[in-house]
């Protein structure tokens, strides 16, 4: 066993990092075992840089599997370079541990492995302490410059989109403590969707140029796409009706399915507002991405997020996810 935080770091994580650096034409110029690690930014790009922090018991579940949580943890944490357009280049992790539990960090080392390998992104650095279970992942990527879309960009006029499906992640809470024999394909599939987010990278990438504002669902839509009217100053209108459910959703939590979508969270889809002229270049990326593109709402001067139901009654959405 290991009995020292490099000894920690040279076991569990520096095997799998290095791959990166064998890589060909990898940004990593020096990774895990100096003082720094050294990327290699491209030519005429800039560099975006982002963290997150996931505590136990609050961003996740006492006793959540090691393997889910490295996958989940990375994949939160990717998603907010896809929201700006970014190409990945590397991530640190600082790694709060209650004690040495050396089957828990195989499968979470492995699980991170194959997550980096899928994401092409390189484990670069990072620091391990005893305290209670808690990771903060920074990741960092890069745009040509001037290109990374912000929150500040919408326009009146402009369409509002999402990408996915909304509110499986939030309705999977309710499952899961449920045995797996107990579970319907519905409640399986949501559960799915809450353990294996993905980040919407080509999406990002692809919108640049053509999205004047972009945000990673993470908090709720309401409260997410409210980030976008407020850096924007403007408003949206919304009809719930376009919101896009999943079978799986409607099938179990029917009446709250709107809810779900509107302030439930953790759905790492990515919201995003485009030019009116634009409508047939997002329906054209959808079916090259093979994603579906849902128009849900548009810009408006003005301010705040106004939300209509299919009878033409004012649906208030509730608080989205807060950290304190």
């Amino acid at each position: 066993m290991p009995t020292s935080e490099f000894q920690l770091i040279q076991h569990y994580f520096k095997a799998g990092a290095a791959a990166a650096l064998a890589q060909p034409n990898s940004p990593v110029r020096c990774g895990i075992g100096d003082d720094c690690a050294v990327l290699a930014l491209p030519a005429g790009a800039e560099l975006l840089v982002s963290v997150d922090t996931l505590v136990e018991s609050i961003h996740f579940p006492q006793n959540y599997p090691s393997d889910m949580l490295a996958r989940r943890a990375l994949a939160v944490c990717v998603s907010d370079l896809a929201a700006c357009g970014a190409t990945p280049l590397g991530f640190t992790l600082a790694l709060t541990l209650p004690n040495v539990d050396e089957p828990w960090l195989a499968s979470f080392a492995n699980a991170l492995v194959v997550a980096a390998r899928e994401y092409d992104i390189a484990l670069v650095g990072g620091d391990t302490t005893r305290g209670p279970l808690c990771l903060s992942l920074q990741v960092m990527g890069s745009a040509p410059a001037g290109a990374a879309i912000l929150r500040s960009g919408a326009c009146a006029g402009d369409l509002v989109y999402v990408s996915g499906q909304l509110g499986d992640a939030r309705a999977a809470l309710d499952y899961l403590n449920k045995a797996a024999h107990e579970l319907s394909a519905a409640e399986q599939a949501l559960l799915d969707r809450y353990h294996a987010p993905t980040p919407r990278l080509a999406l990002g990438q692809k919108l640049r140029g053509l999205a004047t504002a972009a945000v990673d669902v993470s908090d709720g839509l309401a409260a997410d796409l409210g980030h976008i009217l407020s850096a924007s100053g403007v408003a949206a209108v919304l009809h719930t009706e376009n919101l896009p459910l999943s079978p799986a959703l409607t099938e179990t939590c029917a009446e709250r399915a709107i809810e779900f979508a509107l302030s439930g969270g953790d759905d790492y889809e990515l919201c995003f507002t485009v030019p009116a002229k634009h409508r047939e270049a997002v329906a054209a990326l959808s079916a090259e991405l093979n994603l579906a593109l849902t128009e849900i709402a548009y810009i408006e001067a003005g301010e705040g997020l106004t939300c209509y139901r299919a009878d033409g009654s004012v649906f208030t959405p509730a608080a989205g996810y807060q950290h304190f």
